[in-house]
């Protein structure tokens, strides 16, 4: 193939575009906010899922705080009208008085039974309470962070997507100016290679593959026309005469 030494020079300009494309590129896909975002929606999930269970627990704790109310106060009830009755000298035969004594007594041990129940119940129910509220700061704080990682993601998505299409405007422009051969074996011989498909022939090394050139590749490049697209022996690459090329 043969090309103009000038195109052929312009192919080192379109390949040091092509890899600063590729980094940007890949500086945009490894940004350390996709993973810290992606941790943050794991815990918000996480969080929201033990927030609801702790919610349901406070709701059956209140529940239960409500039927052991209601089931005290008959019982609060009874034990104040029989004493009523006894405060008032309405009975007064001896044995119904002493029923209505034992019942009293009676009365009073089962309502501390359901005072104790009703105390460890307010319990439970305060520490169920403050570890929704614990749950629901941690999921808001998240909320938060999340928020943040997501503006720092998108700042930073738009600086690169901003870089990248600088640099695709300048890579069409150097491209159109090129032989459609040249760049075609340019691009061809760039997916085979990594995306590198010309390198600079530096002081007898290849710029791709960074070997050093036998002697007699060498003396046939000397020999080989200005216009000839040369390439590396080693790893097939478009190899740019310049004069650093020593030749």
């Amino acid at each position: 193939m043969k090309a103009a030494p000038e195109a052929q020079r312009r192919l080192l300009d379109l390949q040091a575009l092509d890899t600063a494309i590729a980094q940007a590129q890949h500086r945009r896909r490894q940004l350390p906010e996709h993973a810290a975002i992606a941790r943050a929606q794991a815990e918000r999930v996480r969080l929201g899922e033990e927030l609801t269970a702790a919610r349901t627990r406070v709701y059956d704790l209140e529940q239960e705080q409500a039927k052991a109310e209601a089931d005290l106060e008959p019982v609060r009830a009874r034990k104040v009208r029989d004493q009523r009755r006894v405060d008032d000298g309405s009975v007064t035969d001896p044995k119904q008085l002493r029923a209505l004594l034992d019942e009293i007594e009676h009365l009073g041990r089962r309502i501390g039974e359901l005072e104790d129940a009703q105390l460890e119940g307010m319990e439970r129910l305060e520490a169920s309470q403050a570890e929704a509220a614990e749950l629901a700061a941690r999921r808001a704080s998240g909320e938060d962070d999340l928020r943040a990682q997501l503006a720092s993601r998108d700042a930073k998505l738009a600086e690169l997507d901003a870089e990248i299409a600088r640099l695709g405007g300048e890579r069409a422009a150097i491209a159109a100016a090129l032989p459609a051969d040249l760049l075609t074996a340019y691009a061809k011989t760039a997916e085979r290679s990594g995306g590198v498909g010309a390198a600079e022939l530096k002081q007898g090394r290849c710029g791709g593959c960074q070997l050093q050139l036998h002697a007699a590749d060498l003396a046939a490049f000397r020999a080989a026309a200005a216009d000839e697209v040369l390439r590396c022996e080693e790893c097939n690459r478009i190899l740019v005469r310049t004069p650093e090329s020593g030749l």
